[in-house]
Parts: C-alpha cells; structure tokens; sequence
C-alpha cells in the first residue's frame, strides 16, 4: 500500500521562515499537544544566546572560542544563532572555552528560560512528605 501524502506535508516546522508570508502567524498547535506550539522558546536559542553574552562579556572573538574548544567556527556561529542542537560534548567544548562547566552552561539556560517565560517568579509548590523514613 503506497502513501498519497507527500514528504513536504508531513513536515510541521517549529517557526516559519522569515520573509514567509505567515511569519508572523503562530504555528498551529499538533493534534492533541497542550497549549500552543510556540508558547515557550526552544533550548537550542536560548543556550545560544547565553553562549553569545557570556562570550561577549569576555571580548572574545567567535574564532578565539571556536580555536579554544576545538569547533569550526561556522558551526559554533550556528549554535549561538540558535540554528543547530549541539550535543552535550559540543556544548561542554564551548563552555570550558569560556571558562564555564557544561553544568554553570545548563543553569544559566534554565535560569533564561525561567525568565523569558515567566515562571522565575512562580513558587514552586511541593506536597509536604508524609512518609515513613527508616534508618538502619
């Protein structure tokens, strides 16, 4: 049995493109997902732009960081831009290059994403322990 539906329908992009006619329309929501599709950032952003300001606050130039962790400088541009998810050794490379553990990266960037979404702000509640503890 051969599928009618072609390869570019199936295809739901996270943002449209800039200049597309729709951009600045939301992207429809997938059947059955909480909430809209584009209600908080995505993480490859928002690891970028902390990589740019931290890198920024040092004075270093783009080829500086990419020669100290051992990446092309096209590809560490495209992950401050936020147009490629680089893996965790990726990112732990451009941290130490900027003097900062994979961990201080991460915290910053959940701090980001606290901050831009608002929920910084939010208490986080949590059911008190009622449980049995047992000390041997």
């Amino acid at each position: 049995m051969t599928d009618q539906v072609s390869e570019e329908a199936r295809v739901i992009p996270l943002r449209r493109a800039p200049g597309h006619p729709d951009a600045a329309a939301p992207v429809p929501a997938r059947p059955g997902a909480p909430g809209p599709a584009a209600a908080e950032p995505l993480w490859r952003d928002l690891v970028g732009d902390v990589l740019r300001r931290e890198r920024q606050a040092q004075e270093r130039t783009l080829r500086d960081v990419a020669d100290a962790a051992r990446i092309s400088l096209p590809y560490l541009s495209e992950i401050e831009r936020g147009r490629k998810e680089a893996s965790s050794e990726v990112l732990a490379a451009a941290a130490r290059a900027l003097g900062l553990g994979l961990g201080d990266l991460l915290s910053r960037t959940g701090s980001e994403l606290a901050h831009r979404t608002g929920t910084a702000s939010r208490a986080v509640r949590r059911a008190p322990y009622d449980g049995l503890c047992l000390a041997a």
